[in-house]
Parts: C-alpha cells; sequence; structure tokens
C-alpha cells in the first residue's frame, strides 16, 4: 500500500497504540494532544511528529500537516471533541478518510448521515480504526481454518456509487454478504444500488482475491499476504 500521512487527535491508549502500528507500516504520523504528558506512551524513538494542542484549532491542525493527509482518527476522551474535530477535518480540509471514536452509540446514525464513520467504545479495536483509515487496505475480518475462505469489510469506492450491489458477486470467488447503510445492516440488497457511505462485508475466496481487488477499484491488490 503507498504510504499516507495520518493524523491522529488523542494520545491515550488507542491513539499511540494506533500510531505506532501505522508507522510500523510505513505511514506518516502526527499526533496532537493537549497534554504533553500524554505523549510519553510513545517510544523514545517516535519518528512521527507530536503536536501540542486541540484537534479542533485549525493552527494546530495546519502544524499536523492537515492539508496533506488522507485520514484523520478523533479518539480523545470525549464525544464533541471527537465529532468537531472530525467536522473540520471532511469540511475544511477535505481530508477523506475520518473516522471518531464515541461513547454513545445513539449518536452514530447521525453521525454516518454527515459522512462521519464512529465506532463505539464498546466495540472498540485499533484494527477496526485502522480499516476505516485505510479503507483500500484487504483485511479479513475472518477466515475459515484453512485460510481458503475469508469475510471481508470494504468501503464502497466512488466508483461504484449508483451502480447494482449485486454486480460485485462474482461466481465461486466473491458472494456479498451484507449492506450497512447510515447505520442500518441491509440483507435485502438485491435492488440496491450503490450510495456514499456504504459498507459492505463479503465472502472471498483467496485465490479470487486478486480479481475481487480489480473488480472492486480497477487496481490489483497490494495486500494479499494479509490474508496468510
Amino acid at each position: 500500500m503507498v504510504p499516507v500521512h495520518i493524523i491522529i487527535v488523542g494520545c491515550g491508549r488507542v491513539g499511540s497504540g494506533l500510531g505506532m502500528e501505522l508507522i510500523d507500516k510505513g505511514h506518516s504520523v502526527a499526533i496532537i494532544d493537549r497534554n504533553p504528558k500524554a505523549f510519553r506512551r510513545l517510544p523514545e524513538d517516535w519518528p512521527g511528529a507530536t503536536i501540542v494542542g486541540s484537534g479542533f484549532d485549525r493552527d494546530d491542525l495546519d502544524e499536523a500537516r492537515a492539508t496533506e493527509a488522507s485520514a484523520l482518527a478523533a479518539v480523545t476522551s470525549g464525544d464533541n471533541s471527537n465529532i468537531l474535530t472530525a467536522r473540520i477535518a471532511r469540511e475544511t480540509y477535505e481530508i477523506s478518510n475520518v473516522v471518531a471514536r464515541i461513547y454513545d452509540p445513539r449518536r452514530a446514525q447521525i453521525y454516518l448521515r454527515l459522512g462521519i464513520a464512529t465506532v463505539a467504545t464498546v466495540s472498540w479495536t485499533i484494527d477496526q480504526v485502522r480499516h476505516r483509515l485505510l479503507p483500500d487496505e484487504v483485511g479479513s475480518e475472518w477466515s475459515d481454518p484453512t485460510g481458503g475462505l475469508s469475510l471481508l469489510e470494504r468501503h464502497l469506492p466512488e466508483r461504484w456509487a449508483g451502480k447494482r450491489l449485486v454486480d460485485l458477486n462474482v461466481a465461486g470467488e466473491v458472494t456479498l454478504v451484507s449492506v450497512t447503510r447510515a447505520g442500518v445492516v441491509r440483507l435485502d440488497f438485491a435492488d440496491l444500488v450503490g450510495q456514499e457511505g456504504d459498507v459492505l462485508h463479503l465472502m472471498v475466496a483467496r485465490d479470487g482475491l486478486a480479481q475481487f481487488q480489480t473488480h472492486l477499484t480497477g487496481s490489483p491488490t497490494s495486500t494479499t499476504r494479509e490474508l496468510a
């Protein structure tokens, strides 16, 4: 996967862990936190940027190179701060992949309608955040014991907006299982056409992974090893 620049707001357990994982994968990372002591969670040889400040202060976001960022994760302990940060990232800096941590899952549908992916604390994991920050990364949610069949979660690429979702199926290789739209899981997708924000769950055979990636995005995958 091509390295990108990612901003993380909040250097708690999740923020620091996510930052180290993204650095290990070759990405550029800037972390913003109000408390300078929070950066103690990072290793001494941390190669990324650290900014003492706020995720909704534009001067701090500019220092974090928000104009160059491909993704932003707002993972502080406050719902309102995270959503405000996410909205500024989307609306002011036009960052394409933004995710906000929330403690009140009842708000999720509201934020999804604003184009902001959310993950409630009860189901929050670093892997889930990474999948939303890097939607082109093919990661496995589940694999059978032989590794021959995997369940993948993918955000619908723009090129599939307005197209029939059932056309994602590839006989013997790829089967669409469900579609999550505006926070609601849909199993009745026979007549659905793709919309921005759709999240797909698909069963993919190992031998069909490269074909699936080309079919979905038009580009071959470089992450087949992740399903090993």
